[in-house]
């Protein structure tokens, strides 16, 4: 299953051994990109002009002047007009089979009202047969610019079953944490007024104690368990997409937050036909107990098919999302007395799970968004350093996911224990305007979206998009990140401004400090000689531009150990 190539091997050392500007040996390139502006995250090596690779791997970084004696007769020159290089994007959590998926479906994450996504949904249903299910995902009436009657800050299925009665239709929340069905996926699924709330998350119910169509949290499961299973062919074009918009949007490697075997079998398949190139960094979904059991048993898998895919993870979760009022709160929310959002899966399972996955060598990636949930996560983490203190990797580099909203007091135990925070920049800037209204002034002053402060403490921070609950686009959430303003720029000199990252530190998050969240921070994350030749070729320069421009910037080219995957 592993491939093994010998004599890349033995290139990487004899590159490793060699400094940017000596080739003794006389080793030309297979190609060369030239008349760039090159940002490497190399501290010792910063800024360059030319990048040659061999085979994979970097060859050399450094000045044009001293790129010559690498260019041989065979050498392929690209000359790229002055466009920026940096080190391959990492998407730092995201779910690749949603991003494919949300492209099959009903995409509803544009829909600026209700009427709007009612309206998506009935023009799909004209061209369908009645009685087949009809998915979507993406809608927030938090985003909505008109907005319907609310039951308890959502909308309810009436026009939405008015307008599609023969078809079960069913629309994730953009969080993934709540979804809305009509009254035919209702009736389907056995659901009235008279259905028992599930543990961990909450059927709607209108005054008159009928379903309002809003399943919010675990209670989801009641719907989606009759929802057909999704076809191999259509996972292999929902996977087709997917990988598509990532190479277009300069993702070179991609941390899969969760995935059962159905799907890594899927990804070994591509990355055996030689389909996948993405370097695929897989959780396991630790829901499903036989499948921890066997990788538990078998150990991890590193660097399979030519370094394309790993599983060494185990995804986990405490809470829901802030939207949704699903997040897990020390105290109320601000706007619903009472409220203190959901314990989605029992933090009992959550630290036995963690202790077996410790001494089987994995690392663990728990979901926690509210400052209880990432309280109790930490706690956990810390009890299971100090029981088992041996027979563990030294360095588990233990993750929370997306890690929006702490106590004070916890953010600096994050550094203290190596615990890393895989935060998407790009969700204040779609959740900032509304999460104030869950948590009031005082909470998101002293403890969310607090990314500077994480960074003067020590942490790793990993970015990225969550995709496909916002876009899988690398430079809108580095845009978020450095400017703290929602994507149409507001407000003017962006929320909490102390809070916001340099230029470098969120270049770094995307690229270096992504690669040391999967133990990878020797090959990638960084354009130095030995190196896999991941690249990401922009057409402007976002460490100076100004900032309103960034989001204008594209990606020119993607380059993944040395093969150019996209090009504009």
């Amino acid at each position: 299953m592993k491939r093994f190539n010998v004599l890349t091997v033995i290139l990487c050392l004899f590159l490793i051994s060699c400094s940017v500007d000596d080739n003794k040996e006389g080793v030309k390139a297979d190609r060369i990109f030239i008349n760039a502006t090159v940002y490497t995250m190399d501290d010792s090596n910063p800024n360059a002009e030319v990048i040659a690779i061999k085979s994979d791997t970097i060859l050399f970084v450094g000045s044009a002047e001293a790129a010559k004696e690498y260019i041989g007769k065979d050498t392929e020159k690209v000359d790229l007009s002055g466009k920026t290089i940096v080190p391959g994007l990492v998407e730092g959590h995201a779910h690749i089979m949603g991003v494919g998926y949300n492209l099959l479906n009903v995409d509803l994450r544009e829909a600026k009202s209700y009427q709007e996504v009612v309206d998506m949904v009935a023009e799909r249903a004209a061209n369908t047969p009645e009685g087949t299910w009809i998915l979507g995902r993406g809608w927030h009436q938090d985003k909505w610019i008109e907005k319907p009657e609310m039951t308890k800050g959502f909308p309810t299925h009436d026009l939405l079953s008015e307008a599609v009665p023969n078809h079960p239709v069913w629309l994730k929340h953009a969080s993934g944490h709540a979804a809305l069905g009509n009254a035919k996926a209702m009736e389907v699924a056995g659901i009235s007024g008279g259905s028992d709330q599930p543990d961990g998350g909450e059927i709607f119910m209108s005054v008159s104690g009928q379903p309002t169509g809003i399943f919010n949290e675990t209670a989801q499961g009641l719907v989606t368990r009759i929802i057909p299973n999704q076809t191999k062919e259509s996972d292999e074009q929902a996977l087709k997409l997917a990988l598509r918009q990532c190479f277009k949007y300069g993702i070179t490697g991609f941390h899969q937050a969760g995935s059962g075997m159905k799907d890594i079998n899927l990804y070994k398949e591509f990355a055996e036909r030689g389909e996948l190139k993405l370097r695929l960094y897989v959780m396991l979904n630790g829901r499903d107990q036989e499948l921890l059991d066997t990788y538990f048993k078998n150990g991890i898998e590193e660097d399979l098919y030519d370094n394309q895919l790993t599983v060494r993870s185990v995804k986990l979760y405490a809470d829901g999302a802030l939207g949704s009022r699903g997040a897990w709160l020390l105290e109320e929310y601000s706007d619903a007395p009472g409220v203190h959002g959901h314990n989605v899966m029992p933090m009992d399972d959550i630290e036995s799970i963690t202790a077996a996955a410790y001494k089987a060598g994995f690392q663990v990636c728990v979901h926690a968004i509210g400052d209880r949930a990432n309280r109790e996560v930490l706690d956990i983490y810390e009890r299971t350093f100090n029981l088992y203190p041996e027979g563990a990797p030294k360095e588990p580099r233990f993750r929370i996911e997306h890690a929006q909203h702490f106590h004070p007091d916890d953010i600096p135990r994050f550094a203290e224990m190596g615990v890393i925070p895989a935060m998407q920049a790009i969700h204040m800037s779609s959740d900032r305007p509304w999460a104030i209204d869950r948590l009031g002034q005082q909470r998101i002053e002293w403890g969310a979206y607090m990314w500077q402060t994480l960074l003067q403490s020590g942490a790793h921070i990993v970015n990225g998009t969550d995709a496909p609950v916002e876009p899988i686009t690398p430079l809108a959430s580095f845009y978020a990140s450095v400017s703290r303003r929602t994507l149409a720029g507001n407000p003017e000199g962006g929320y909490e401004p102390a809070e916001k990252m340099t230029r470098e530190q969120a270049l770094r998050s995307y690229t270096l400090d992504a690669a040391f969240a999967a133990f990878r921070e020797d090959r990638k994350g960084s354009l130095e000689v030995g190196k896999w030749a991941d690249l990401t070729v922009l057409d402007k320069d976002i460490m100076t531009i100004p900032e309103e421009q960034i989001l204008d910037t594209e990606v020119a080219m993607t380059v993944i150990g040395g093969e150019i995957v996209y090009e504009k």
